[in-house]
């Protein structure tokens, strides 16, 4: 289904500003509930590609309170915010740990923000496998922007670059943080490190520290990450910030990055579903066929290795085509 006419129930209702069909389709998205491809497929020609900002970091570092500060500042500007916010997975429920770490210092009947906290589920990279989908959601529900806060998971919390159009990387002085940054793999995401808490000691040592490895690591005619110290204490900081995340989102159109960002996600995105419906089948049918429940049995008993019978069966996928 596509185009204005077409859309389904459920995706006039998000269009229309339901927020609670938005709540219901952002649900099945995160179950993989399949009346969730609907909406999603109707609703994709209404996106626009609106900006996505992610913020990363070392847990501690005050990436909550800041996201609260912009929020702020936005809506202060008459702009609409979608926050998507992925925790930790609970071990029990498998529900989100920290589901109510933001609390929003805006008005409870302001409608033009919507703030959704979701659970990791395990997914690598500390951002939650459906998070591309519901930030293209909140994009065709008519938002502005769409600000997105991973778990703070450290050497592997880069999955972040997959979903945003600018990645924000946060620390705070006297962790070592900006030291770590390259050991890390968080260096290669940053188009901005925002030195929050600025309001310590040792802050500007820390700007000067990571303007160092910025320079060692900028090539022409790329994005050369900006530097920004913050503080949502005092506040400050908290407009260069977003003037940094504007600068950066100019630079995508004007370079043509942009386009090419989004057809690497895009090539990458229709890859992992691929992926996961075909190892979800295989999966299924590795018990269920008796000729696939066979070949299993030979590599349980050493007679054939893993990746042998993988072969075997890429080639029987060859041969039914």
């Amino acid at each position: 289904m596509t185009g204005a006419g077409r859309l389904s129930t459920a995706a006039r209702a998000i269009v229309a500003g339901d927020r609670r069909a938005l709540a219901r389709a952002i649900t099945a998205i995160e179950n993989g509930d399949s009346a969730a491809e609907p909406v999603l497929r109707s609703l994709y020609p209404r996106t626009r590609g609106i900006p996505v900002v992610g913020f990363t970091g070392p847990l501690g570092v005050g990436k909550s309170s800041l996201i609260n500060a912009l929020v702020g500042l936005l809506r202060d500007r008459g702009r609409t915010v979608g926050i998507v916010a992925v925790d930790p997975s609970s071990p029990f429920s498998g529900g989100s740990v920290l589901g109510d770490r933001i609390r929003l210092d805006r008005p409870a009947d302001d409608t033009g923000i919507y703030f959704r906290s979701m659970a990791s589920r395990g997914a690598a990279g500390g951002v939650a496998a459906a998070t591309l989908e519901i930030a293209r959601l909140l994009d065709a529900a008519g938002f502005d922007f769409v600000l997105v806060e991973t778990v703070g998971s450290g050497q592997v919390d880069v999955a972040i670059r997959e979903i945003a159009s600018t990645s924000i990387v946060v620390l705070v002085p006297h962790l070592g943080d900006e030291v770590q940054t390259l050991k890390a793999g968080m260096f290669e995401i940053a188009d901005v490190f925002c030195v929050n808490k600025s309001d310590l000691p040792g802050a500007d040592l820390a700007r000067k520290d990571l303007a160092d490895l910025v320079s060692l690591g900028r090539a022409e005619g790329r994005w050369a990450p900006a530097i920004v110290l913050t503080s949502t204490v005092e506040p400050m900081g908290i407009d260069g910030l977003w003037r940094a995340v504007e600068a950066h989102e100019k630079f995508l159109d004007d370079s043509g990055e942009r386009r090419a960002g989004e057809r690497r996600r895009l090539a990458n995105e229709i890859v992992g579903l691929v992926r996961d419906r075909v190892g979800r089948d295989l999966t299924a049918r590795l018990e269920a066929d008796p000729k696939l429940r066979s070949l299993l049995d030979r590599v349980v008993a050493r007679s054939l290795d893993p990746r042998a019978a993988a072969e075997q069966l890429l080639i029987r996928g060859r041969r039914a085509r």
